[in-house]
């Protein structure tokens, strides 16, 4: 049985960073960070692969992304947050497509099999 167990969540004030953190289970050489903030669509924001890491055009240079812990841990750093940063974030891993579909899918919630339930971002 698979888990995806984020963490890391929490209020912050606008200029603030965070850190989250996604805990799995088992080893996924394909994983990422995505979040969904009231009535929007989920939002791929960050992924790696064994070879590759992609980030959201829009949150360019405000993220970094990472594995440790026998890199059975995602975390996702996000730096200058502000208000409309405020979302459930989400971790999602799958096996790893070839690198050229994983540079065209990454972004696409559907490209994941396994999700955890979300941590809670909010920005005052």
């Amino acid at each position: 049985h698979v888990q995806l167990v984020e963490s890391g969540g929490g209020s912050v004030r606008a200029g603030g960073s965070l850190t989250l953190y996604c805990a799995a289970s088992r080893f996924f050489a394909c994983m990422g960070w995505f979040r969904q903030g009231p009535g929007n669509r989920r939002e791929g924001l960050a992924s790696m692969s064994a070879s590759s890491v992609k980030y959201a055009d829009s949150l360019a240079g405000r993220l970094y992304i990472y594995k440790h812990l026998g890199n059975r841990t995602l975390s996702l750093q996000i730096d200058s947050l502000q208000p409309e940063d405020t979302a459930m974030y989400y971790c999602a891993a799958d096996f790893c497509p070839s690198t050229a579909d994983f540079g065209r899918t990454w972004h696409r919630a559907r490209s994941y099999s396994y999700w955890g339930q979300g941590t809670q971002v909010t920005v005052s």
